[in-house]
């Protein structure tokens, strides 16, 4: 195999071909010989700077890294759908012609057999079998549909040069058997390309539940499988019952303080002091629980004069 060499590469590619009989097939490589080779004189490459690849169905042009590839490109968008027009006027409905092209650069090498061969060829093959320029040329009213690769872009049509629409020039990734091409398309992107390029979907999150969001606010199966959620969701926990907040609470019964019962002797935190059970409530009401009525009854005053205090002073009163 001869070392690579680096070329500017022009793929063209008729539209339908295998449809066609043997005549047409014929006829349509001929035509497609002369749209190519009169697209090249326009733009001034001579047949020396350039090199041909016959595939059938398409031919490639390996073009002289000498020539500029912005001279190439304005040829493919202007003079190419110019020559085609003129073809496709003296040919039969039967012979009429659209063509799918490919601009791209890399290295590229001829093997053993007389075949050019490279990965950077590869991938320019692969644009121009890529469902999405197909796409693109069966939704335009024009005859042509070119793609360009991303390392052409980069370097010639982002930057505008004359004759050039850098503005018309849409990124894109086309999917091929290598997995996913970045490249950019001259004019509309098709409907195809445009969901490509919103990505798939993303995939519903399950809740607690194990049930991922249905469509239209319902829910789906988790991984475990089943019918409705009535069917296979557990039951919802029960909801613990309300508890009061802490305090003094009147219910009936025995005053609670916090929770606990207020009994025994109690003593003020301003220094007053007071003896027996606190009682609050009416005198001869249900007993609490354990005790005897007998036991809740109020106890006599026996606190001499000397040992009662002035309430709230901690100060014993007149005696």
């Amino acid at each position: 195999m001869n070392d690579p060499v680096n070329r500017t590469m022009l793929l063209v590619d008729i539209e339908k071909f295998s449809d066609r009989d043997d005549v047409e097939q014929a006829f349509l490589r001929r035509m497609l010989y002369d749209v190519v080779d009169r697209t090249m004189e326009r733009a001034g490459i001579d047949e020396t700077l350039r090199l041909r690849a016959d595939q059938g169905d398409s031919v490639m042009e390996f073009i002289d890294p000498n020539v500029p590839v912005p001279q190439v490109l304005r040829s493919v968008i202007t003079e190419l759908p110019a020559q085609l027009k003129a073809v496709n006027r003296m040919a039969s409905s039967a012979a009429q012609m659209r063509l799918r092209t490919v601009v791209a650069s890399g290295f590229i090498a001829l093997d053993e057999r007389g075949i050019w061969v490279g990965s950077d060829l590869n991938h320019a093959c692969r644009l121009l079998d890529a469902d999405l320029l197909r796409a693109a040329l069966r939704e335009r009213p024009g005859d042509v549909a070119l793609c360009v690769s991303q390392s052409v872009h980069a370097g010639i049509v982002r930057h505008g040069h004359l004759g050039i629409p850098a503005e018309e020039f849409h990124e894109v990734t086309l999917a091929s058997k290598n997995g996913p091409l970045p490249a950019w398309l001259l004019g509309p992107v098709p409907a195809s390309g445009q969901a490509a390029a919103a990505g798939p979907a993303p995939t519903p999150v399950p809740d607690a539940s194990g049930e991922r969001p249905g469509p239209a606010g319902g829910t789906e199966a988790g991984p475990s499988g089943g019918g409705p959620a009535s069917d296979s969701a557990p039951a919802p926990a029960p909801t613990p019952a309300a508890q009061p907040p802490a305090g003094i609470h009147f219910t009936g019964g025995a005053p609670a303080f916090g929770g606990s019962l207020v009994m025994g002797n109690q003593h003020g935190v301003s220094g007053g002091r007071v003896d027996g059970d606190v009682v609050m409530g009416s005198v001869g009401g249900p007993p609490r629980p354990g005790r005897t009525p007998d036991q809740d009854a109020p106890a006599p005053d026996t606190a001499t004069p000397d040992d009662r205090h002035t309430p709230g002073t901690g100060e014993a009163g007149p005696r």
